[in-house]
């Protein structure tokens, strides 16, 4: 039988470790998904002026698209779903064709509680974007649970309509709460190469030995190809 003492302790440890979950998802809701910016919970990112129109959600033509992302020269297979995130997809292929990822980093490595690689920003330092922003969520686990290679939207806090460039991967299952707008649009999935992304880029960690930052590997994207 265990004794008291150590069944408070148990309990204990199980709730700190659930209060801490908690707590790191909430603070990478609020600084990320859309610009990195200030760590402040006062501060509240600002999407760039929109200067481009938004593509239109036909060009996913409601299907699957399939292609590859390549970053530091690891080929990631990927699927994108035009069926269930439409507007997304759209903007993602029409974005891709034009060569609007070639060169872009990937900014962003998040190794504790919530695993998951930023990447699609422009100015590399997570305020960037294409010119446009675009709503609504689509397509969002209703459980938060984001399995690993699920390809998402990033967005600011608390705001469906700015979603842009911004994308994350997820290379190991996460639990990532929901907000004040709801969740994150799931665009797709990878489909093979996570491995090798995790091997080159992930398991060097993050700068200064931080949980929640720049890659200790600068990571960048030099191909998005869809069909």
């Amino acid at each position: 039988m265990i004794s008291r003492r150590k069944r408070d302790n148990i309990i204990a440890a199980i709730a700190v470790a659930a209060i801490t979950l908690v707590v790191v998802g909430a603070q990478f809701t609020r600084v990320a998904l859309f610009p990195e910016g200030s760590t402040s919970s006062s501060a509240v990112p600002t999407p760039e002026p929109e200067t481009q129109p938004v593509p239109d959600a036909s060009i996913s033509e409601n299907r699957t698209w399939t292609g590859s992302l390549l970053i530091n020269g690891v080929s990631l297979g990927i699927e994108l779903d035009g069926a269930l995130a439409p507007q997304a997809v759209a903007s993602t292929i029409s974005l891709a064709a034009s060569g609007f990822y070639n060169d872009v980093s990937c900014h962003r490595l998040t190794t504790s509680g919530i695993f998951v690689l930023q990447c699609g920003d422009p100015k590399g330092d997570g305020t960037g974007g294409p010119g446009y922003v675009y709503g609504p969520i689509e397509n969002s686990p209703a459980d938060n649970i984001y399995p690993a290679g699920t390809i998402a939207m990033a967005r600011q806090g608390g705001n469906a309509a700015t979603q842009g460039s911004q994308f994350f991967l997820v290379y190991a299952d996460s639990v990532i709460p929901s907000d004040a707008a709801g969740g994150y649009t799931v665009i797709g999935r990878i489909t093979s190469g996570l491995d090798s992304l995790i091997a080159n880029v992930i398991d060097a960690g993050v700068e200064n030995g931080a949980t929640d930052g720049r890659p200790v590997v600068p990571a960048k994207i030099s191909a998005f190809t869809l069909q």
